[in-house]
């Protein structure tokens, strides 16, 4: 939603986002969407699990691709995607027809819903970094209790990927996601993080240290490359837990191209 938020009691609020999608750009949040414990205990708890995805595009693709994949291990859940141009949610509506998918024109606010959990991808990358917190909190008090808030940035092929998942209590983890085999080296993703750590990436502040450590790391993992590329990720990540940095998950997931940190971590100054 470029521009910045109009967070206004009793209207939509947002601005609208410039639209661009593809097809699959967000398989790698959906894959750990399905993964997560925290995600899949919710959906699995909640009578009703409705799901929303924020600010989808001038296409529907990507709302249809997460719901398939969400209800493929959880098979009540509902999605509902949201935009605030008219012609877009008529598209989509005319465009898909899922018993349990349907568009509306909303924001922030999340048309009036109660949804246990919000994808809201490439939708806050344009606003000023103070007002992502205000954006946060207008989400989170529409959530139904135990909700989460999904929300971050990826690349136009989605093989960049970095987001936050945000609950009640505030920011809890971070995570990165990357095709390995085109990496070239682990910092680029820092082209791609949410917008409340972007401006971050700076000598002094946490999620730069762990990133030039991620490079460090790569860089001495290079001989691992003769058995390919997720040989040397693998080792990379060894390396990080060497040198301290709390990375989450298993090594299944870490060879998805996949990290995760709490969110303390990498707190901004």
């Amino acid at each position: 939603m470029a521009g910045r938020p109009r967070l206004k009691p009793g209207a939509l609020l947002g601005a609208p986002t410039r639209g661009t999608t593809n097809p699959n750009r967000l398989r790698r949040v959906d894959r750990w969407m399905t993964g997560d414990r925290a995600v899949g205990a919710l959906l699995r708890r909640t009578t009703d699990p409705l799901v929303v995805d924020l600010g989808y595009g001038a296409s529907p693709v990507t709302t249809v691709e997460m719901g398939r994949r969400l209800r493929a291990a959880h098979p009540d859940v509902r999605v509902l995607g949201l935009e605030l141009d008219a012609e877009r949610v008529a598209f989509a509506q005319s465009a898909v027809e899922k018993p349990w998918l349907d568009f509306r024109r909303g924001g922030f606010e999340l048309a009036g819903t109660r949804p246990v959990l919000v994808r809201a991808f490439n939708v806050l990358r344009q606003y000023a970094e103070d007002e992502v917190a205000d954006a946060w909190q207008v989400m989170l008090d529409r959530l139904a209790p135990g909700g989460l808030l999904v929300e971050g940035t990826c690349d136009e092929i989605g093989r960049l990927c970095t987001w936050i998942t945000v609950s009640a209590d505030g920011p809890q983890t971070l995570t990165l996601s990357c095709k390995v085999s085109t990496l070239d080296r682990p910092s680029t993703m820092a082209e791609r993080l949410p917008k409340a750590l972007i401006h971050r990436n700076v000598p002094g502040e946490r999620v730069h240290d762990l990133m030039s450590t991620l490079d460090t790391c790569w860089a001495a993992a290079a001989p691992h490359q003769a058995f390919g590329a997720r040989a040397r990720w693998m080792e990379t990540i060894h390396m990080l837990v060497d040198r301290g940095w709390p990375v989450l998950g298993t090594p299944a997931r870490w060879r998805l191209g996949e990290l995760t940190f709490p969110y303390p971590s990498v707190t901004p100054s």
